[in-house]
């Protein structure tokens, strides 16, 4: 219950945040089409092979993940983690800068009673063909007690892994990670700032400017000052079945958003103004940055919709909670 009336809520994100328009260069929209991914809960844009998104199913699939080619949405590849356990509820993937994605088996459908979740780290192939790729294994648990998290993101710059909870016990929060993750070893992750955000995933901009935070319905761009997260306001996102990953493109300049199911969509949302990292603001071939998604940094102020399109909202927001709610309720039991 606490799962559907969380993401009701957070459909009122949508209406406040504008759409913007797309750039001239701003990447297409793509359908995983292989059959074999029916629970994409991760996205991450491959900084080895350009055009490419590392994606995995959240559960009951196994050790994989999958290359999708985002012009044409076709798997070219299928990567078996060898040297783990038996995965329990795999959420998100991340690049780090030292070319290995890392991969967050972190999720509790549980409410949060697992006493530790894992991390699995592996390099990046430098060949795109099915293989079996040794990963080691990192535990993970939290200094306030277990969480339920659906987010892992590492920081392009310094490699240190971020995890940010679902809404639990008062709210979420961003969890820090120890300055290097340690195998054979508890790695003990602390809170280090609240977020007001049913967060079902996250990413770093490549120049690790800013944080992107998205809910089923919803999203957030944070500037990265310290290490520590600084609200910068909403950020547009597609409608979608059931919203459940982010990434930037490899320019920074987009963020592409993926959902669960089969034939699930990947949809691009240009960023303007505050939002942009500073590195794509820098970028001379980004003109004046006179976007429509943000000013200044503080988000948009919105835009007036068709009440036909708000009603039709609506009961996709909420049908779409039903679904989810009473998916995670079957999951406890």
């Amino acid at each position: 219950m606490r799962s559907l009336l969380c993401a009701a809520g957070a459909a009122g994100i949508l209406w406040s945040a504008s759409m913007v328009p797309a750039a001239a260069d701003e990447p297409d929209a793509f359908t995983i089409g292989d059959p074999r991914i029916t629970e994409s809960s991760g996205l991450a844009a491959s900084r080895a092979h350009p055009g490419i998104y590392w994606t995995h199913n959240d559960s009951d699939d196994g050790p994989y993940l999958y290359a999708v080619d985002g012009r044409s949405g076709r798997t070219v590849a299928r990567i078996t983690l060898r040297g783990i356990g038996s995965p329990r509820d795999v959420e998100a993937i991340s690049i780090g800068p030292d070319g290995n994605l890392y991969v967050g088996d972190i999720g509790d459908n549980l409410g949060g009673s697992w006493d530790h979740v894992w991390i699995y780290r592996l390099p990046e192939p430098k060949t795109l063909r099915d293989a079996t790729v040794t990963a080691t294994q990192f535990s993970v648990k939290y200094a306030d007690g277990p969480r339920d998290a659906e987010a892992l993101m590492v920081h392009p710059k310094t490699g240190r892994v971020y995890i940010a909870s679902k809404k639990q016990d008062g709210g979420g929060a961003l969890y820090e990670g120890p300055r290097r993750l340690t195998a054979g070893a508890t790695n003990t992750f602390r809170k280090v700032a609240p977020i007001d955000l049913w967060v079902t995933d996250g990413a770093f901009s490549p120049d690790g400017s800013r944080l992107a935070l998205r809910s089923y319905f919803g999203a957030r761009m944070y500037r990265w000052q310290d290490g520590r997260p600084k609200d910068l306001g909403s950020v547009g996102v597609p409608v979608q079945q059931q919203g459940e990953s982010v990434t930037f493109t490899p320019d920074g300049r987009t963020l592409m958003y993926g959902s669960e199911g089969a034939d699930s969509e990947v949809k691009p949302v240009g960023l303007s103004d505050g939002q942009l990292p500073d590195s794509a603001k820098d970028d001379p071939a980004n003109g004046d940055g006179g976007g429509t998604n943000g000013r200044d940094g503080k988000g948009s102020p919105g835009k007036d919709l068709d009440p036909s399109f708000i009603k039709g909202a609506m009961v996709l927001a909420l049908a779409t909670a039903l679904v989810v709610g009473v998916r995670r309720l079957l999951r406890r039991r």
